[in-house]
């Protein structure tokens, strides 16, 4: 059975953080479908198939986001995203350092910047979320 929080749904902080995490990552996934061109803007240049990682990237967030409210994937998918957010991070480093002007808030070196030290703080809020809960 799908569960965010063990048996007592959304009702502890695991449970609303594997919500915030799952929805955070379909939400993320969508644009790597809809605006898929202008993501593949962020990835180093020197990497080849720029589009085609952009949209394994974004299945990719589907199943973990997915995995991560099922308790028998939950480890594994919480695993999954943690490669993920660590495999998709010289993309935000190269947004940063390149200056990589997409619209809107994005375009804010405030932004750009300060979006890197989170990624360590969304690795964290993954593992978390997928440990058991306390008894």
């Amino acid at each position: 059975m799908v569960g965010l929080g063990k048996g007592r749904g959304v009702g502890t902080p695991r449970g609303w953080t594997r919500a915030l995490i799952s929805l955070g990552f379909l939400a993320s996934a969508g644009l790597h479908f809809t605006a898929t061109d202008t993501e593949a803007r962020l990835i180093p240049e020197f990497l080849p198939w720029r589009r085609e990682l952009v949209l394994i990237s974004g299945a990719a967030e589907i199943v973990g986001a997915l995995g991560l409210l099922y308790p028998p994937t939950r480890k594994a998918a919480a695993y999954g995203l943690v490669i993920l957010l660590i495999a998709v991070f010289p993309a935000n480093i190269n947004h940063a350092v390149q200056n990589i002007q997409l619209g809107g808030f994005m375009d804010s070196r405030a932004y750009q910047w300060g979006r890197l030290p989170f990624q360590a703080l969304f690795i964290w809020a993954t593992l978390w979320s997928a440990k058991s809960e306390p008894k």
